[in-house]
């Protein structure tokens, strides 16, 4: 009797939860059992690894093989466990030391040569490798999106007999050195570009240096995709914690892009999205659009054509941060400290208030078209601006506006001044600290008593007014909110049927 023990990763949100594969060789007639809530990927790793042994000039041992995926109650998934299932019989049988495994985990593809396929999420993988101390030996094509967990030793190789070599004091495997974090280059889309809308250029200055939520409403063609388009260009550069974090997402989404590392996240679903689509889901959970969004912007084009649901299923992520996505079998968290950018038309036709259009829209379809959305969700939207159409001489020959570049420097003190003073944006400022950090001087807490009464605040409401307040006081660069930040704070607060 005979066993080995290897050590690989599975798909658990970006926790990667460690599979220890138990591999035990038994007298009797040949046989190859897997075991371990594997799915069908997994179950065919039998055949991919009988091949890849014999194609290595191996023995394939003819005994009963038991293959346990530990722990037993975890879902499996995927080609990964490949290359740890095919080390543990080779060390099982002897024909591979097994002394350094304890040492080492395996995440791999194996195709029928021997040769190692790249597979999804091993930054996951490499991060959590790390955290426990081991080297994660992994195709070489998955080498450089590992590497950027800096705290982990990844040892890429190109087939099984180079794995096998290493094992065996032959040859070592190089540990593949980590990639240098380059500076991000191309900000994207300049706020230049737009002309006029001095309104909405400032109200996105307020929503990038404070991460709070807009919703933009207005004519189409007024230029409320292309603001929003330009938020990412306004927002701080990204920390290597919100990096790994961001690329960890979209490695386990299947998304991954080296040449987008460091960048913030845009992502503009189409209004047809699927509740499962945006929020995350499936059988075995992936991350939706608003974890893809993540330390980025998620924008929501023609709001009030998404379905309900979908809108709703925004409301306690906006709130936490966070959304676990629980099903029959699993139940997985994925971080989506999303920004959320709306947009949609004041009625069904677009032209409600156009000063150059007609609107064919009666106030009964107005209403109908802006009840799709429901008070809760407009509660949480922090900032509510109005987007005009553009006048024919700001049109033709008009001045450009002042670029990104000029705002984000603007928007870069403010968060400066908001991480040293609570260590996160203002629209994260949790409400039992919302009085003592966001308090207002006398004249200006006189001006928000009147304004509670008046636009019937309710509490979520009174809460970000004081946020907005304190961001728009951290752009003037003032200790504290005055009577003019609080009242252009309650002009973002004002409701859509108030316009």
């Amino acid at each position: 009797m005979s066993l080995a023990l290897v050590r690989s990763r599975a798909l658990d949100g970006l926790a990667a939860a460690e599979v220890t594969v138990e591999v035990h060789l038994a007298n009797g007639l040949p046989a190859f059992n897997l075991v371990g809530l594997p799915d069908t990927e997994v179950r065919e790793a039998r055949d991919r690894v009988r091949a890849a042994i014999l194609s290595s000039q191996f023995e394939f041992p003819q005994r009963r093989i038991t293959v346990n995926l530990a722990p037993a109650d975890l879902p499996k998934e995927g080609g990964r466990f490949d290359l740890a299932i095919a080390v543990g019989i080779l060390a099982a049988s002897g024909q591979v030391a097994g002394e350094g495994l304890g040492a080492l985990e395996f995440c791999g593809e194996l195709s029928l040569t021997g040769s190692l396929r790249p597979v999804r999420s091993v930054l996951a993988a490499a991060l959590a490798a790390g955290r426990a101390g081991r080297s994660l030996v992994l195709p070489g094509g998955n080498a450089d999106e590992a590497a950027l967990a800096r705290a982990a030793r990844i040892l890429p190789a190109t087939d099984l007999l180079e794995v096998c070599a290493h094992l065996n004091g032959h040859k070592a495997i190089e540990v593949h050195p980590a990639p240098p974090l380059a500076a991000v280059g191309d900000a994207g889309p300049d706020l230049a570009d737009v002309r006029g809308q001095l309104p909405a250029r400032r109200a996105l200055e307020v929503a990038a240096a404070g991460g709070h939520s807009l919703l933009m409403f207005g004519p189409p063609g007024s230029g409320k995709s292309m603001l929003a388009q330009r938020l990412p260009g306004l927002l701080p550069p990204m920390s290597e914690q919100e990096a790994l974090e961001s690329a960890a997402l979209h490695s386990i989404g299947g998304e991954f892009d080296p040449a987008r590392w460091g960048r913030r996240p845009f992502r503009a679903p189409h209004h047809s999205a699927s509740a499962a689509a945006i929020v995350g889901g499936g059988a075995l959970p992936r991350p939706g659009e608003i974890s893809l969004a993540d330390h980025g912007v998620l924008f929501l084009d023609e709001l009030p054509e998404f379905e309900r649901r979908v809108l709703e299923s925004l409301r306690e992520p906006l709130e936490t941060g966070n959304v676990t996505v629980a099903r029959a079998r699993r139940r997985v968290s994925f971080p989506a400290r999303f920004q959320l950018v709306a947009a949609m038309n004041p009625c069904p036709c677009g032209h409600a208030g156009d000063p150059h259009r007609a609107c064919r829209c009666t106030p009964d379809q107005i209403a109908r078209y802006r009840a799709r959305l429901s008070g809760p969700l407009l509660d949480r939207v922090d900032l509510t601006v109005e987007v005009g159409a553009i006048p024919p001489g700001e049109l033709v020959g008009g001045a450009r506006g002042e670029g990104s570049a000029a705002v984000r420097a603007r928007v870069a003190a403010a968060r400066t001044l908001q991480l040293d003073r609570q260590g996160r944006p203002n629209a994260r400022i949790e409400a039992g600290e919302v009085e003592a950090l966001c308090a207002p001087d006398a004249a200006g807490e006189k001006l928000l008593r009147q304004a509670i009464g008046g636009l019937k605040l309710s509490a979520r409401g009174y809460h970000r007014v004081l946020r907005v307040a304190r961001t728009l006081a951290d752009l003037a660069g003032a200790g504290r909110p005055g009577p003019a930040h609080i009242a252009e704070a309650i002009q973002y607060r004002r409701s859509l049927d108030s316009r």
